[in-house]
């Protein structure tokens, strides 16, 4: 898929890498064992953010993980808590919003920044490539407005939501946001104030500066997002597809509505992450669009550094507490 050749390792072999094993009929089989972490549905019960599963399409197997913060239980209080729409990693093919990593660190966030999260447990690839993804958080978007769920009706202020994503769930955000700006009238009352796109998952057929000196990065190799890529686009495109490249064509004609709604995306990276390159390339993108577009970019770390990392984590919500208050 590239236009340049990559000094990759070629003892590398990704299925072994990410524990994956390709079947004929085009599926894979997990064979990482992630842990998961079930909810805590009883208000009864100490923790300070309660959680709950709800079924989304019983079809799709799809489904949503609401955290409340229990504090509104506690507190007779008639202020409502943003709310954040939030879409885990796993470049589209691992990983749950009950996968014990993402499930806490939805738990801190809720509790560090007061809103109530909805975290979306979408269809995974290469069984429902690319855009199911992007359908299932739609629906999801579609749900929240007419759930009569009480945690959202009673909790949670619908005209004060963002949609938020981690690597692929940051690229998921993105084209969500996109789709959700021609849609915003079907979407009230829930009303979507910005984006926020945690170290984003891109690419490109020609490789970036960054991917080539970290080819090999431990964290994510070179090898390893290449078959992300494979097994997560439709079927026969490459890495210029606008799924995985957003400069493409100049990017999407629907950052200019984006812009009329006056929505404001926040961008957090790190030059130790191997995208690191896409990711500054989108928030130029951004702001050539007159979106407004805030970056924050740290020196060294690595891909998912905010949840390897407590002192980046703690560093991010500080970011994301001035980017609400900034509205």
């Amino acid at each position: 898929m590239s236009s340049q050749t990559a000094p990759s390792n070629p003892t590398v072999d990704p299925y072994q890498l990410l524990q994956i094993a390709l079947n004929t009929d085009g599926t894979i089989t997990r064979h990482q064992e992630i842990p998961n972490t079930p909810p805590t549905p009883d208000p009864s019960h100490s923790t300070p953010v309660l959680s709950k599963d709800i079924s989304l399409n019983q079809s799709n197997n799809t489904w949503v993980r609401i955290f409340l913060p229990r504090e509104v239980l506690d507190h007779n209080s008639s202020t409502k808590l943003p709310l954040i729409v939030y879409f885990h990693g796993g470049g589209f093919i691992l990983f749950s919003a009950a996968s014990s990593i993402f499930h806490d660190f939805c738990v801190n966030m809720a509790i560090d920044l007061h809103v109530i999260i909805v975290s979306v447990e979408y269809r995974l690839t290469p069984e429902h490539r690319l855009p199911a993804a992007y359908d299932d958080a739609m629906e999801a978007l579609h749900w929240i407005k007419t759930t009569p769920n009480g945690w959202l009706r009673d909790y949670a202020d619908l005209s004060n939501t963002f949609i938020m994503g981690v690597s692929a769930g940051g690229n998921i955000a993105y084209h969500a946001g996109l789709r959700a700006s021609v849609e915003t009238d079907k979407l009230e009352p829930l009303i979507i104030r910005g984006l926020i796109l945690q170290q984003p998952f891109f690419g490109g057929t020609k490789r970036s500066e960054s991917e080539l000196r970290l080819v090999n990065d431990p964290t994510l190799p070179l090898c390893v997002t290449d078959l992300m890529w494979e097994l997560s686009l439709p079927i026969g495109v490459d890495c210029d597809h606008e799924y995985c490249n957003p400069t493409v064509g100049g990017g999407s004609k629907l950052l200019e509505k984006i812009k009329l709604l006056g929505w404001k995306v926040l961008l957090t990276g790190c030059d130790g992450d191997r995208l690191f390159d896409r990711q500054v390339e989108l928030m130029k993108l951004l702001e050539e669009h007159g979106v407004h577009v805030v970056g924050h970019f740290g020196v060294g770390g690595c891909h998912g550094v905010d949840f390897h990392d407590s002192s980046r984590a703690l560093y991010l919500f500080f970011v994301l507490i001035s980017f609400f208050l900034s509205l």
